[in-house]
């Protein structure tokens, strides 16, 4: 079973390599990672609370400038040797949170329009993307490595804003609701998988551990 996800280890390197111009400029005004990292996630309760009120189109553009604001703050972190055990805590405290915020904001704006579909997807998504993340931090504290799969977070942030922007070009209620549910779809269906890659990958580790001679 394939373990990548669809962007490339290079590319993601390449992007962390272009945010850091950037993060270094914050930076300068004064901004330190975890204060970078609150914004972030402030950015991304008003994202949320878009979705809720329906404003689709601006949900989705402010889920995906926060999904790339997000690379700043580990970017200065790493630049200006500020990385902290507790700043990494932060950001995966709150990157996590704010993307179930935006799905529950999703579920509300779409049970508001009557879109019931809608709901029950963005519900599905929660629920899978929630283990996810819990597969890898389970895993990495058994020492184990975790990140592999189709959709880590990134790729379900493009997925989700995608969705959203087609959901507010196209009316809910019309062309846009069957966007937004096969976003919203795509999100739980590649989530699960990943989370079955993520287990099957943490069992082959650990198999590959029994088996390796102890030393006498």
């Amino acid at each position: 079973m394939i373990n990548r996800g669809f962007v490339s280890p290079e590319t993601r390197h390449r992007v962390r390599g272009a945010a850091l111009p950037v993060a270094l400029a914050l930076g300068r005004l004064g901004l330190t990672p975890n204060i970078l990292t609150i914004i972030g996630f402030a950015g991304t309760c008003v994202a949320a609370t878009a979705a809720a009120t329906q404003a689709w189109t601006l949900a989705g553009i402010l889920v995906i400038a926060f999904g790339i604001f997000d690379m700043f703050d580990g970017a200065l972190a790493r630049a200006t040797g500020r990385a902290t055990r507790f700043g990494a805590f932060l950001d995966s405290t709150l990157d996590r949170t704010g993307e179930n915020l935006v799905l529950a904001g999703v579920a509300f704006g779409c049970a508001a329009a009557g879109f019931l579909p809608g709901v029950a997807l963005a519900g599905a998504a929660f629920a899978f993307a929630s283990v996810v993340t819990y597969t890898r931090a389970k895993a990495e504290s058994l020492g184990l490595h975790g990140e592999v799969g189709f959709a880590p977070r990134p790729e379900r942030l493009v997925i989700l804003s995608a969705g959203l922007v087609l959901a507010g070009m196209f009316r809910v209620e019309a062309l846009g609701g069957p966007l937004l549910a096969l976003a919203l779809g795509l999100i739980a269906f590649l989530s699960a998988v990943t989370v079955l890659q993520r287990i099957l990958h943490t069992r082959r580790q650990l198999d590959d551990i029994e088996r390796a001679p102890r030393s006498t």
